[in-house]
Protein backbone atom coordinates (compact mmCIF):
# COMPACT_ATOMS: atom_id res chain seq x y z
CA UNK A 1 0.00 0.00 0.00
CA UNK A 2 2.67 2.61 0.62
CA UNK A 3 4.39 1.76 -2.27
CA UNK A 4 1.32 2.42 -4.45
CA UNK A 5 1.11 5.86 -2.68
CA UNK A 6 4.96 7.16 -3.26
CA UNK A 7 3.86 5.69 -6.89
CA UNK A 8 0.67 8.05 -7.03
CA UNK A 9 2.57 11.15 -5.28
CA UNK A 10 5.43 10.85 -7.68
CA UNK A 11 3.36 10.98 -11.06
CA UNK A 12 0.84 14.00 -9.26
CA UNK A 13 4.16 15.83 -8.41
CA UNK A 14 4.89 15.32 -12.38
CA UNK A 15 1.73 16.32 -13.10
CA UNK A 16 1.60 19.86 -11.18
CA UNK A 17 4.99 20.12 -11.96
CA UNK A 18 4.83 20.00 -15.98
CA UNK A 19 1.57 22.23 -15.12
CA UNK A 20 3.65 25.06 -13.92
CA UNK A 21 5.82 25.10 -16.67
CA UNK A 22 2.75 25.35 -18.58
CA UNK A 23 1.32 28.19 -17.66
CA UNK A 24 4.36 30.14 -17.55
CA UNK A 25 4.57 28.73 -21.68
CA UNK A 26 0.84 29.88 -21.77
CA UNK A 27 1.19 33.26 -20.11
CA UNK A 28 3.87 34.11 -22.69
CA UNK A 29 1.93 32.89 -25.53
CA UNK A 30 4.25 30.05 -26.45
CA UNK A 31 2.98 27.14 -28.65
CA UNK A 32 3.96 24.94 -25.48
CA UNK A 33 1.25 24.97 -23.20
CA UNK A 34 -0.07 23.28 -20.12
CA UNK A 35 -1.89 20.22 -22.03
CA UNK A 36 1.55 19.28 -23.75
CA UNK A 37 3.99 20.23 -20.53
CA UNK A 38 1.92 18.04 -18.56
CA UNK A 39 1.63 15.11 -20.72
CA UNK A 40 4.70 15.18 -21.57
CA UNK A 41 5.69 15.65 -17.28
CA UNK A 42 3.88 12.85 -16.57
CA UNK A 43 4.69 10.23 -19.19
CA UNK A 44 8.39 11.03 -18.90
CA UNK A 45 7.70 10.38 -14.45
CA UNK A 46 6.26 7.34 -15.69
CA UNK A 47 8.61 5.61 -18.21
CA UNK A 48 11.52 7.05 -15.07
CA UNK A 49 9.40 4.68 -12.37
CA UNK A 50 8.94 1.87 -14.78
CA UNK A 51 13.21 1.96 -15.35
CA UNK A 52 14.06 1.53 -12.26
CA UNK A 53 11.41 -0.80 -10.77
CA UNK A 54 12.27 -2.73 -14.14
CA UNK A 55 15.96 -2.82 -12.94
CA UNK A 56 14.37 -4.29 -9.29
CA UNK A 57 12.51 -6.82 -10.45
CA UNK A 58 14.67 -8.50 -13.43
CA UNK A 59 18.15 -8.25 -12.14
CA UNK A 60 19.66 -11.19 -11.16
CA UNK A 61 22.97 -11.68 -8.29
CA UNK A 62 24.56 -13.42 -11.48
CA UNK A 63 24.10 -10.85 -14.06
CA UNK A 64 23.41 -7.31 -12.19
CA UNK A 65 24.63 -5.66 -15.05
CA UNK A 66 21.58 -6.70 -17.39
CA UNK A 67 19.36 -3.98 -18.50
CA UNK A 68 15.69 -4.93 -19.54
CA UNK A 69 14.78 -1.64 -20.30
CA UNK A 70 17.16 -1.35 -23.60
CA UNK A 71 14.52 -2.29 -25.88
CA UNK A 72 11.96 0.03 -24.25
CA UNK A 73 14.13 2.78 -24.67
CA UNK A 74 14.12 2.38 -28.32
CA UNK A 75 10.74 2.51 -28.42
CA UNK A 76 10.55 6.05 -26.73
CA UNK A 77 13.26 7.55 -28.99
CA UNK A 78 11.37 6.02 -32.15
CA UNK A 79 7.92 7.19 -31.25
CA UNK A 80 8.85 10.48 -31.89
CA UNK A 81 9.09 10.28 -35.39
CA UNK A 82 5.33 9.80 -35.42
CA UNK A 83 4.95 12.52 -32.96
CA UNK A 84 6.61 14.86 -35.34
CA UNK A 85 3.98 13.71 -38.05
CA UNK A 86 0.85 15.35 -36.35
CA UNK A 87 2.82 18.51 -35.43
CA UNK A 88 2.12 21.20 -38.48
CA UNK A 89 3.64 24.64 -39.31
CA UNK A 90 0.96 26.51 -41.20
CA UNK A 91 1.53 29.60 -43.29
CA UNK A 92 1.16 32.41 -40.38
CA UNK A 93 3.97 30.45 -38.93
CA UNK A 94 1.65 28.86 -36.61
CA UNK A 95 2.57 25.69 -34.77
CA UNK A 96 -0.11 23.28 -33.82
CA UNK A 97 -0.39 19.58 -32.99
CA UNK A 98 1.87 19.31 -29.96
CA UNK A 99 -0.56 18.10 -27.50
CA UNK A 100 -1.56 14.94 -30.14
CA UNK A 101 2.41 14.51 -30.46
CA UNK A 102 3.06 14.87 -26.57
CA UNK A 103 -0.18 11.95 -26.26
CA UNK A 104 1.47 10.03 -29.23
CA UNK A 105 4.67 10.33 -26.90
CA UNK A 106 2.80 9.24 -23.65
CA UNK A 107 0.69 6.29 -25.18
CA UNK A 108 4.27 4.26 -25.72
CA UNK A 109 5.39 4.90 -22.51
CA UNK A 110 1.96 3.44 -20.84
CA UNK A 111 2.31 0.54 -23.25
CA UNK A 112 5.91 -0.25 -21.66
CA UNK A 113 4.49 0.10 -18.45
CA UNK A 114 1.97 -2.39 -19.14
CA UNK A 115 4.27 -4.91 -20.83
CA UNK A 116 6.44 -4.86 -17.68
CA UNK A 117 3.67 -5.58 -15.68
CA UNK A 118 3.39 -2.36 -13.74
CA UNK A 119 -0.42 -1.92 -13.94
CA UNK A 120 -1.19 0.12 -11.28
CA UNK A 121 1.49 2.75 -12.62
CA UNK A 122 -0.28 2.92 -15.92
CA UNK A 123 -3.97 3.17 -14.68
CA UNK A 124 -2.83 6.04 -12.35
CA UNK A 125 -1.13 7.65 -15.40
CA UNK A 126 -4.21 7.47 -17.36
CA UNK A 127 -6.42 9.16 -15.07
CA UNK A 128 -4.05 11.87 -14.63
CA UNK A 129 -2.97 12.33 -18.53
CA UNK A 130 -7.17 12.48 -18.83
CA UNK A 131 -7.65 14.77 -16.16
CA UNK A 132 -4.65 17.13 -17.43
CA UNK A 133 -5.95 17.17 -21.19
CA UNK A 134 -9.87 17.35 -20.63
CA UNK A 135 -10.11 18.92 -16.66
CA UNK A 136 -7.40 21.06 -15.29
CA UNK A 137 -6.95 23.98 -18.26
CA UNK A 138 -10.24 24.89 -17.75
CA UNK A 139 -9.90 24.91 -14.21
CA UNK A 140 -7.05 26.75 -14.10
CA UNK A 141 -8.56 29.22 -16.68
CA UNK A 142 -11.42 29.91 -14.40
CA UNK A 143 -9.54 31.03 -11.69
CA UNK A 144 -6.20 32.17 -13.31
CA UNK A 145 -5.32 35.76 -14.80
CA UNK A 146 -7.18 37.00 -17.86
CA UNK A 147 -4.62 36.32 -19.92
CA UNK A 148 -4.79 32.26 -19.79
CA UNK A 149 -8.00 32.99 -21.12
CA UNK A 150 -7.27 34.75 -24.21
CA UNK A 151 -7.07 33.07 -27.84
CA UNK A 152 -4.55 34.06 -30.60
CA UNK A 153 -6.12 35.14 -33.64
CA UNK A 154 -4.35 36.02 -37.11
CA UNK A 155 -5.98 38.63 -39.08
CA UNK A 156 -4.68 39.77 -42.67
CA UNK A 157 -5.51 42.91 -44.03
CA UNK A 158 -5.43 44.87 -47.30
CA UNK A 159 -5.77 48.17 -47.26
CA UNK A 160 -5.32 51.43 -49.75
CA UNK A 161 -1.71 52.63 -49.90
CA UNK A 162 -2.28 55.78 -48.00
CA UNK A 163 0.64 55.66 -45.73
CA UNK A 164 -1.70 55.55 -42.72
CA UNK A 165 -0.66 51.99 -41.14
CA UNK A 166 -0.09 52.89 -37.99
CA UNK A 167 -3.18 54.56 -37.31
CA UNK A 168 -4.72 51.51 -38.30
CA UNK A 169 -3.23 49.40 -35.85
CA UNK A 170 -3.91 52.08 -33.21
CA UNK A 171 -7.75 51.95 -34.39
CA UNK A 172 -7.85 48.73 -33.75
CA UNK A 173 -6.10 48.49 -30.35
CA UNK A 174 -8.55 51.60 -29.38
CA UNK A 175 -12.02 50.06 -30.42
CA UNK A 176 -11.15 46.81 -29.26
CA UNK A 177 -11.08 47.97 -25.73
CA UNK A 178 -14.44 46.64 -24.18
CA UNK A 179 -15.75 44.95 -27.15
CA UNK A 180 -16.86 42.08 -24.66
CA UNK A 181 -18.23 43.47 -21.35
CA UNK A 182 -17.67 40.08 -19.19
CA UNK A 183 -14.02 40.34 -19.76
CA UNK A 184 -11.46 42.53 -18.98
CA UNK A 185 -8.70 41.89 -21.41
CA UNK A 186 -8.95 44.07 -24.57
CA UNK A 187 -7.50 42.68 -28.06
CA UNK A 188 -3.74 43.03 -27.92
CA UNK A 189 -1.22 42.74 -31.18
CA UNK A 190 1.36 40.57 -30.76
CA UNK A 191 2.84 40.56 -34.30
CA UNK A 192 3.03 42.96 -37.75
CA UNK A 193 4.22 41.58 -40.79
CA UNK A 194 3.69 44.08 -43.10
CA UNK A 195 4.46 43.71 -47.31
CA UNK A 196 3.41 45.55 -50.32
CA UNK A 197 1.15 44.00 -53.00
CA UNK A 198 1.89 44.29 -56.75
CA UNK A 199 -1.61 46.27 -57.11
CA UNK A 200 0.07 48.73 -55.56
CA UNK A 201 -2.21 47.91 -51.89
CA UNK A 202 -0.46 47.32 -48.99
CA UNK A 203 -1.23 43.76 -46.73
CA UNK A 204 -0.75 43.88 -42.97
CA UNK A 205 -0.56 40.16 -41.10
CA UNK A 206 -1.59 40.68 -37.70
CA UNK A 207 -1.53 37.81 -34.80
CA UNK A 208 -3.61 39.34 -32.02
CA UNK A 209 -4.78 38.19 -28.50
CA UNK A 210 -8.53 38.74 -27.84
CA UNK A 211 -10.74 37.17 -25.10
CA UNK A 212 -11.90 33.58 -25.67
CA UNK A 213 -15.67 34.05 -25.37
CA UNK A 214 -15.10 36.94 -27.70
CA UNK A 215 -16.55 35.63 -31.23
CA UNK A 216 -14.19 35.90 -34.44
CA UNK A 217 -17.24 37.97 -36.37
CA UNK A 218 -16.87 40.93 -33.81
CA UNK A 219 -12.70 41.28 -34.69
CA UNK A 220 -14.03 40.84 -38.85
CA UNK A 221 -16.84 43.49 -38.45
CA UNK A 222 -14.65 46.13 -36.24
CA UNK A 223 -11.99 45.80 -38.61
CA UNK A 224 -14.11 45.94 -42.09
CA UNK A 225 -15.61 49.05 -40.59
CA UNK A 226 -12.27 51.25 -40.26
CA UNK A 227 -11.62 53.45 -43.26
CA UNK A 228 -9.04 52.53 -46.21
CA UNK A 229 -9.37 48.62 -45.53
CA UNK A 230 -10.94 46.88 -48.72
CA UNK A 231 -10.59 43.26 -47.64
CA UNK A 232 -10.11 41.37 -44.22
CA UNK A 233 -9.23 37.64 -43.71
CA UNK A 234 -10.02 36.74 -40.03
CA UNK A 235 -8.74 33.01 -38.74
CA UNK A 236 -9.17 31.65 -35.09
CA UNK A 237 -5.35 29.84 -34.41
Amino acid sequence: MAFELEILMKLSIALFFGMFIGIDRQLKHKPLGLKTSMVICVASCLVTIVSIQSFQLFATPTYNAMDPMRLAAQIVSGVGFLGAGVILRRNNDVISGLTSAAMIWAASGLGIAVGAGFYFEALVAVVLLIVAVNFLPGVIKSVGPATLRERDVSVKIVMEPNFKMTELIKTIERKGQGLNENEKSDITIRDIKLRDLENGNQQIDLRISAPEKQYTTEIYYLIKKIDYVLTVDVEHL
